[in-house]
Parts: structure tokens; C-alpha cells; sequence
């Protein structure tokens, strides 16, 4: 029989859910706080490159791929540094601040540990290199996560829907039966054109509503219910 990943329609629920499959977490900025770390790597090597750096380029890059910032910064500065010279300094700069340990998202960890209890399958998908993702794994446990996918993992990273895609395949599982948490507009596009049901929870950059988009202050008003309510159709409910 053929696999019905992401067909329109085709939804198998996980245990004691109505609806939803499984639940997929992006990295940066909503699982853990690294944004800021982010922010303070890219100073530097900018610094380094004799250029400024401020709060509106990174609201610019925000869940965007590492080409993107790199392009960017090099963009600004008029440097010429090689893009895979710069990317590599900007990869062993956050590798050096993640091995120092992470900071979880307000409810993170929380809802991690309900949704595994209700046997819900998460995935973790970021846009960040494996190297990275790994490190943080390191730091927050491999255990919450049934699969990962980095963004050097796959031909097109986020704002396409490749990591979503790969992910609810790797799961087993219907794209549109997936509940992705988010809090950027680039991984919300990926995800919305995944196919997936899609929770915004803004952090460094404003995110507007959207049809078929829930928009939340923090993971801490999330449970598995009114995770698996919004794949259903149905109003939110608490449990």
C-alpha cells in the first residue's frame, strides 16, 4: 500500500488523541533561548570584519538558513571573507556557546514531558547545521525526540517545506496531521507549506495571525488537548 504522507485528509491520530499524528518543534528561539546567542556571535565576527551590527539585521534573519545570514552579513560589512570562511566561524562561534549550556523556552520543557506522557511523537527541526542541533540535544536530552532534522540535512531548508516534510515521513505520519510550534514567519512558511497545522509563539520578531495559524505568548499555554483540538477543527480546549 502506498504511504498517504501529507495526502489531504489522511490522518492517523497518536494514542489517546483525536487528531493529531505528532507534534514538531523548531530549535532556535522556541524550544531553547539561543537567539540571543546568536545575535551576540554574529557581533563579534562582524567586530572582526570592522563593521556594526544591531537588533534590525537579526530581526531581518530570524529562522532563516545560515547561507542567508552569511550572505547578509558580508552584504554589510563590504568584507571579503569567503561565505564558507564565514559560515564556519559563525558555526564553531554558537558550537562554543551551546557546549556551555542552554537556556529552555518558557513551557518547553513542560510540554515535552505532557506530550510524552499522552505518547505523542515529537520531532525537533531547525534550520540550524547537525553539529548544532546536536549540541543542544546534548544539553536538553535525546530522549524528547523521536526524529530530528537539521537544515544542512535536507536540499532545501526553511522557508520551503522540505524539513517538515522529511520529518512527518521519517515519523510515518501525515503532514497535515502534525502540529508545528514556531516563532518565526520563515519556519511558519516552511510549515504552512508543509501542509501542517501551524502554532506560533513570537519571541524576537512580531508574528501576525493568519488563517489556519494559532498565535500564542508562550508553550506555556499549550497542553496535548489543545494541540490535538486544533487538528481536529475544534475550539481549544485545556486538557
Amino acid at each position: 500500500m502506498p504511504a498517504d504522507h501529507g495526502r489531504p485528509g489522511a490522518r492517523r491520530a497518536a494514542p489517546g488523541m483525536t487528531a493529531m499524528a505528532a507534534v514538531l518543534f523548531d530549535m532556535d528561539g522556541l524550544l531553547v533561548d539561543t537567539e540571543h546567542e546568536w545575535f551576540a556571535v554574529e557581533t563579534e565576527i562582524m567586530a572582526r570584519l570592522g563593521s556594526g551590527w544591531g537588533p534590525e539585521h537579526q530581526e531581518l534573519l530570524v529562522g532563516g538558513p545560515l547561507e542567508r545570514t552569511v550572505e547578509h552579513m558580508l552584504a554589510v560589512s563590504g568584507a571579503t571573507v569567503a561565505p564558507d570562511v564565514l559560515a564556519a566561524w559563525m558555526v564553531e562561534g554558537m558550537a562554543e556557546r551551546l557546549r556551555s549550556g542552554v537556556v529552555w523556552r518558557p513551557g518547553a520543557q513542560e510540554l515535552l514531558v505532557a506530550l510524552t506522557a499522552a505518547r505523542v511523537p515529537c520531532a525537533l527541526v531547525s534550520a540550524s547545521f547537525r553539529i548544532l542541533v546536536d549540541a543542544v540535544l546534548d544539553a536538553v536530552g535525546h530522549d524528547h525526540f523521536r526524529v530530528t532534522v537539521a537544515g544542512d540535512e535536507v536540499e532545501r531548508t526553511k522557508p520551503h517545506p522540505d524539513p517538515y516534510l522529511r520529518a512527518a515521513e521519517l515519523l510515518g505520519v501525515p503532514a497535515d496531521s502534525c502540529v508545528v510550534l514556531e516563532d518565526s514567519l520563515t519556519g511558519l512558511a516552511s510549515a504552512e507549506a508543509a501542509g501542517c497545522v501551524t502554532v506560533a509563539v513570537p519571541h524576537v520578531v512580531a508574528v501576525p495571525a493568519a488563517p489556519g495559524r494559532t498565535v500564542v505568548g508562550s508553550l506555556a499555554e499549550l497542553t496535548p488537548g489543545s494541540l490535538d483540538s486544533l487538528v481536529a477543527g475544534l475550539p481549544a480546549r485545556a486538557s
